[in-house]
């Protein structure tokens, strides 16, 4: 452990917000990412919420984690999310508020217009899924400001540290932002069903080629796989990717139909064969980088 992830904040039970899992020596120029599988939901959280310890979990990325942590033994780190997403998203701005749940003004830097915010998604989520409220009442507005400066702030560093070492190290660093999707999303206009969606801010955080070959990986094992429709990539992946530079990022969203129960969420008895698969995806996507395109990423799109 290094000194800085010695200072990592820790909830009130002792336990850090976030982790960072490491490889003994990093053998590829990858960071993994999963913002919002956390399932530490502390009992003042839960207190102050008008849900039950099952409908507050309905914004969970159920089990990705655990999905994509054998990427650490293959060569990459992977950072996890131990908090919720219902008690704060990383993958916002910083400040993405919305006045409605506070009681008191938000600083006059708080971006309160969003189209997240308007929807009840913001940095400080008022929703869960199926537009569900979460909070009894009001939130103090200290109470949501140390949120972001006490662990938003914290865990993009660290993700800033982890992307700054890989591209210093490799010359360049591929984000692979991780998520799931609900079971019954669809494609607009009444598409299939897909597996997986791959999102690259439409062409904007990571390069044509790299998209296009996590897209023919997956759609070669036999899934069905959509490109940036409807989930783009949110703050994370337009933030750090930056192709000019070699900083790709993409957004990995796996249908959560794969691998567990909507219902109960448990894990199904496909949960073992399809971490298998993305073990297999991971594994040749590095091959492409490191074999094939490692040219293509230096070079500006």
């Amino acid at each position: 452990m290094t000194d800085l992830e010695a200072m990592t904040p820790r909830d009130p039970a002792g336990l850090p917000f976030f982790e960072i899992l490491r490889p003994l020596r990093q053998s590829e120029p990858f960071v993994f990412n999963s913002p919002h599988s956390g399932r530490l939901y502390s009992d003042a959280f839960l207190a102050a919420s008008r849900l039950d310890r099952r409908a507050i979990r309905r914004s969970e990325d159920h089990f990705v984690d655990e999905l994509f942590a054998p990427v650490v033994a293959m060569g990459a780190p992977i950072l996890k999310a131990n908090f919720p997403r219902a008690w704060l998203d990383v993958n916002r701005e910083p400040y993405e508020l919305d006045p409605r749940m506070f009681d008191g003004p938000l600083p006059p830097y708080a971006n309160t217009g969003s189209l997240r915010v308007a929807g009840g998604l913001g940095t400080i989520p008022r929703l869960v899924a199926e537009n569900v409220d979460i909070y009894r009442t009001r939130l103090d507005v200290e109470e949501g400001l140390s949120r972001i400066e006490g662990v938003y702030r914290p865990y993009h560093a660290a993700l800033r540290r982890l992307i700054a070492q890989t591209h210093a190290h490799f010359g360049q660093a591929v984000l692979i932002d991780c998520h799931s999707m609900p079971a019954g999303m669809r494609i607009p206009g009444n598409g299939p069903r897909p597996d997986f969606i791959v999102g690259d801010r439409y062409g904007s955080s990571a390069a044509h080629d790299l998209s296009r070959a996590a897209i023919s990986i997956l759609r070669g094992m036999g899934y069905e796989v959509a490109h940036n429709k409807p989930y783009a990539g949110g703050f994370i992946t337009e933030h750090y990717g930056r192709p000019a530079r070699g900083l790709h990022a993409l957004q990995v969203e796996i249908n959560r139909g794969l691998y567990v129960d909507e219902r109960t969420l448990e894990r199904t008895a496909n949960f073992g064969p399809l971490q298998g698969d993305l073990c297999e995806f991971v594994d040749r996507l590095m091959a492409y980088i490191r074999d094939e395109c490692s040219d293509m990423l230096l070079a500006a799109e």
